[in-house]
């Protein structure tokens, strides 16, 4: 098959950079394994005066994917602190190569998860060690990808179907045995998803009741408006409530005043701010 590669793509297949391996590197990440088809190996130095990444340096055995995704990585993250590298996603990483084919995803996946190993290998923590990452049953045993990756990478890559999945792990992508495992993980993420995003919607407030609309424009009134008047040595009367109308009139130096239509606006704008967006404001004359 015939890929769509980008012109960055290929700059970066045919004249990768920082390939090789750091002498005495900072921090060292490896991911893949040449019997699954795609391994990955990344070193980094760390300049110990500012935190920041000095050099990268890669070796791999993949696809021009898999070298340009690499090749691009390092570009990205030198010069930055450990935490801004980390906030690089496989997605940034395709998007700096101008996209790749959908099929290829898995390749800035790879770099992605080196990347945190190296990391963490120079920060003394094994939590991105491959077996850590991949914990759980192996679901595709043509290319040793387990349902903890699977899971993972649902997640923070938004898939939605199994050619996703296999597009970014390449679970599934060999004989097809463990579709239907991935379609069950697929199916129990996405109804997780489904059901955080209900919870996390706000609740529906219940409508108030008459009583309590007539108790807060009182409020309303008495707090945040009648203040603002007096010091102007204007007021305001409450005369009536019908529904959402609201009565009131002028009083002291509010009542004639040129600025009364302004001030009547206003007075309306929070109440329909604070009680409710229907009501409407009424002013009578003495």
């Amino acid at each position: 098959m015939a890929w769509d590669y980008t012109d960055l793509v290929k700059e970066h297949f045919f004249s990768p950079r920082n390939v090789g391996k750091i002498e005495d590197p900072d921090g060292f990440g490896e991911v893949g394994s040449i019997a699954c088809g795609d391994a990955l190996s990344l070193t980094i130095k760390v300049d110990k005066s500012t935190g920041r990444i000095a050099d990268a340096k890669f070796q791999t055995f993949g696809c021009g994917s898999a070298i340009a995704s690499s090749s691009i990585l390092t570009e990205m993250v030198k010069g930055k602190t450990l935490d801004e590298a980390l906030a690089i996603t496989n997605q940034d990483i395709a998007a700096a190569l101008g996209g790749l084919p959908a099929e290829k995803m898995h390749c800035s996946v790879m770099g992605r998860e080196a990347l945190e190993e190296a990391i963490a290998d120079y920060r003394g923590i094994a939590a991105a060690k491959e077996e850590d990452r991949d914990e759980g049953r192996i679901i595709c045993n043509c290319f040793g990808v387990a349902e903890g990756k699977i899971r993972r990478v649902i997640r923070e890559d938004n898939l939605r179907t199994v050619e996703d999945v296999t597009n970014y792990t390449k679970a599934g992508g060999g004989c097809g045995s463990c579709i239907a495992q991935i379609e069950e993980i697929l199916e129990d993420e996405l109804g997780k998803k489904a059901a955080a995003e209900v919870e996390a919607q706000p609740a529906r407030k219940r409508p108030r009741t008459n009583l309590e609309r007539i108790n807060l424009i009182q409020e309303v009134l008495d707090n945040e408006v009648r203040p603002l008047l007096q010091k102007d040595s204007g007021d305001l009367d409450l005369v009536d409530i019908d529904g959402h109308r609201v009565i009131v009139r002028l009083v002291g130096h509010c009542t004639g005043c040129r600025a009364a239509g302004l001030t009547t606006g206003w007075i309306e704008d929070k109440l329909r701010e604070i009680v409710d967006p229907s009501i409407s404001l009424e002013v009578v004359e003495e």
